[in-house]
């Protein structure tokens, strides 16, 4: 395609290399103005890399970057900001005790002669942008005080406040509700329908076909294939995503459950503020059974977890394992007690970012044989190990076991925390947000590894934001609302729009309509 000024960004023959690895090989990009284009590939394709490239991240071996049919040369991020480019990162770059309207101005305060803020000019100038685009937020709140998504509406206004006009975001529904997610989707064609350009970097078919116009797929750093997307299925997308079928729905057997193993009985947890979050709260996982968890976030998901692993104390109640009670001890008896979790958040409770991924790998098996003897590590050992867990759980770049955690994407940071936890032969593998990040080949290989370890024997807990997959996968569903179970049922017993009332707090007398 020629070199249009109808086209917001065109990139021709980006090539970047990480040392001997080559993360994008000559691919080629072109983003229509005003429209919303999806870039979509499997964790670690490369999509982040290319979108790092046009805000001056990174820059590319080689290749060209065109604006509006202008050749231009983004040499660090603040370029690409007078550029009209703005950037909204998976992780984002907040100050949590500043107000949000602090965080907005942050770099870029307008100050009178003395050097004060001039904070009335720009807070009308942050209300006139709020009210163009349906973005409501409150700038007095504390950004340590609100939500995830309330959080990423002010980095989009923190990018349109610096004059943004092509507005990337990165994985943007990755830790959204399913509320969120419709707010932000509305939001992005609010922008775009006022002239915006979007690019959305994801590998969630669901949101491309509710969101994008157009998408491009990348496939292990190479171009694959620009398309439609009201012309493709979600299984087309994922085929070209991967280069081969992928299942959408789990394939398993009935399950077989047995003994119970897991137990909570009343349980009472406050929260940070010190209120209930937790309200006693009850369920038992059988060996042979995965049970799903379906909530809203904020009803008390995060607290039951704490509890569990003993990263909080409960007030009440008790936690049992194996006929064991486990709760307010602590998190190594938890794990003593065969007990793995794949934490919500990676970076803070699964990883430690500046470990090697094989430090991270035996983090708690670090006295064990055969990596350690006598408190020495046997750092062959941990090296073939990690390097059967990078070809196992197919973690990218496959020579990564020396590298720092945090240089791998989200999804690639997913997978050792994965492979690690299911690699302990748990009793009890407790699952939360376990395919956050992850791309449609990636889940299909998390949900499969759940329903291997649930009949092997194992009692699995999934607790999940995204309803699809608590139904796709759990073979019992409990709804938990304002911090109880307020209902369980059997795998199909129950459909969608229930569970969907049954979430919100609406009562069980609309069963199954």
């Amino acid at each position: 395609m020629e070199i249009c000024k109808d086209y917001a960004v065109q990139m021709r023959g980006i090539t970047k290399q990480f040392g001997t690895f080559t993360a994008l090989n000559h691919v080629d990009i072109d983003i229509k103005k005003g429209t919303i284009h999806a870039v979509l590939g499997e964790n670690g394709a490369g999509k982040s890399t290319l979108m790092n490239v046009l805000y001056g991240l990174y820059q590319a071996e080689e290749g060209e970057v065109y604006l509006y049919g202008e050749k231009v040369n983004i040499k660090n991020p603040n370029v690409a900001i007078s550029h009209g480019i703005g950037m909204v990162h998976q992780h984002f770059m907040l100050v949590d005790n500043f107000t949000v309207l602090q965080n907005i101005i942050l770099g870029k305060e307008v100050t009178n002669p003395f050097g004060v803020i001039r904070e009335k000019e720009a807070r009308k100038k942050i209300e006139e942008i709020v009210q163009k685009y349906g973005l409501e937020v409150d700038p007095d709140a504390y950004v340590q005080d609100i939500s995830v998504g309330m959080q990423q509406r002010i980095e989009i206004l923190k990018a349109l406040y610096r004059g943004a006009e092509i507005l990337i975001l990165d994985e943007p529904t990755a830790v959204l509700t399913p509320q969120e997610i419709q707010d932000l989707i509305k939001i992005m064609h609010n922008l775009t329908e006022s002239g915006k350009t979007i690019i959305i970097i994801t590998h969630k078919l669901k949101e491309i076909k509710a969101s994008a116009k157009s998408c491009t797929i990348i496939r292990k750093g190479e171009y694959v294939d620009t398309v439609d997307v009201s012309e493709v299925s979600e299984e087309d997308l994922a085929t070209k995503m991967v280069g081969h079928a992928v299942k959408l729905v789990v394939d398993k057997e009935e399950a077989k459950p047995k003994d119970i193993i897991f137990e909570i009985d009343n349980l009472t947890v406050k929260d940070e503020r010190g209120l209930p979050a937790v309200k006693n709260l009850s369920l038992k996982v059988r060996k042979g059974e995965i049970f799903g968890i379906a909530g809203i976030d904020g009803n008390g998901q995060k607290e039951l977890v704490e509890a569990i692993t003993c990263l909080t104390k409960s007030e009440t109640g008790t936690i049992k394992i194996n006929g064991e009670e486990i709760q307010n001890t602590s998190p190594a008896n938890v794990i003593k007690h065969k007990v793995a979790t794949i934490h919500e958040d990676r970076q803070k409770r699964g990883l430690v970012l500046d470990f090697t991924v094989k430090e991270n790998m035996i983090i708690e098996k670090n006295n064990e044989a055969p990596f350690a003897k006598k408190g020495i590590l046997n750092w062959k050992s941990i090296k073939a190990y990690t390097e059967q867990m990078i070809k196992d759980y197919d973690i990218r770049p496959e020579d990564c076991a020396e590298k720092q955690a945090r240089g791998l994407s989200g999804g690639n940071q997913q997978k050792i925390i994965i492979a690690r936890e299911i690699s302990g032969d748990p009793d009890l593998l407790i699952a939360v947000q376990p395919t956050r990040g992850l791309d449609v080949g990636a889940i299909e290989y998390v949900h499969k590894a759940l329903v291997r370890e649930r009949d092997s024997g194992k009692a699995v807990l999934l607790i999940s934001l995204e309803l699809d997959e608590v139904m796709n996968v759990a073979d019992t569903i409990g709804v938990i609302y304002d911090g109880s179970i307020t209902k369980t049922f059997k795998q199909g017993e129950v459909n969608e729009n229930t569970i969907g009332y049954l979430m919100a707090g609406g009562t069980d007398d609309r069963e199954n309509h």
